[in-house]
């Protein structure tokens, strides 16, 4: 089997979890199976249309056991979701369990495990992927926690409002941060210049409640944070190039 033949069956069983989990499933079977849990006849039918769609688009019709793999994993990651408040972080693990159960099912298909098994142990072991690794983890919490720390004083002294915007701030700081990081690994600093235009431009067209003090410390907070993030992402490039 060739490298696009097995491309093709990871797509084809991506496409068909796609499409059933959010094209081919109707509102009302995920109500039904969040108030009948396991009792659910939605459930089951939208497991079984998960396994059809998925045999079909592959059409490996020699592997029978294809179509029930799809629907035992499919059915129980489901009627586990069945039992959880509808969160975003429930919502994603559900995603993700999916993804995974996927790639299994691919790797016992190509039979890559072994090749598999290899190319982690190099990633797990490679400076460079280690280096990035790090840099990520550290532009989340580990950074969000310094930036907060370092604008404590001009936080309390900008009022009770906020403390609303700094929980909005934690977000968007995580994200403009993992955006100006990755900016700079993939040398495109005009991209860096574009994102600080546009929350500028956003920063300006926000005028409810907007005060002096609370500005002058969403713009500290915004340049401390592209600050670090610029030269982090600058010294890890520099780093990966010499290596």
């Amino acid at each position: 089997m060739s490298m696009i033949e097995e491309t093709s069956i990871l797509l084809k069983l991506l496409i068909a979890h796609f499409l059933t989990d959010f094209v081919l499933q109707p509102t009302h079977w995920i109500t039904d199976r969040k108030t009948k849990k396991w009792r659910s006849g939605k459930l089951y039918y939208h497991a079984l249309v998960t396994a059809a769609v998925a045999y079909v688009l592959t059409g490996l019709w020699n592997l029978w056991w294809l179509p029930i793999y799809v629907f035992t994993t499919h059915f129980l990651i489901d009627l586990w979701k069945s039992y959880r408040p509808a969160k975003i972080s429930y919502f994603l693990i559900d995603q993700l369990l999916h993804l995974i159960t996927i790639v299994v099912l691919w790797l016992i298909i190509v039979d890559r495990w072994g090749a598999t098994g290899v190319l982690l142990s190099r990633l797990y072991s490679d400076p460079k992927v280690l280096v990035v690794s790090a840099a990520y983890i550290f532009i989340t919490w580990p950074m969000g926690i310094m930036v907060g720390l370092a604008t404590e004083r001009w936080r309390e002294e900008a009022g009770a409002n906020a403390e609303g915007l700094a929980r909005a701030g934690m977000w968007i700081g995580f994200f403009e941060r993992f955006l100006i990081l990755t900016f700079i690994l993939i040398d495109q600093y005009t991209a860096v210049g574009l994102l600080i235009a546009a929350k500028s431009i956003l920063r300006f067209n926000d005028k409810e409640g907007n005060t002096q003090k609370k500005t002058e410390y969403v713009l500290i907070g915004t340049l401390m944070s592209f600050a670090i993030s610029v030269l982090l992402g600058w010294i890890i490039s520099t780093v990966l190039q010499a290596t």
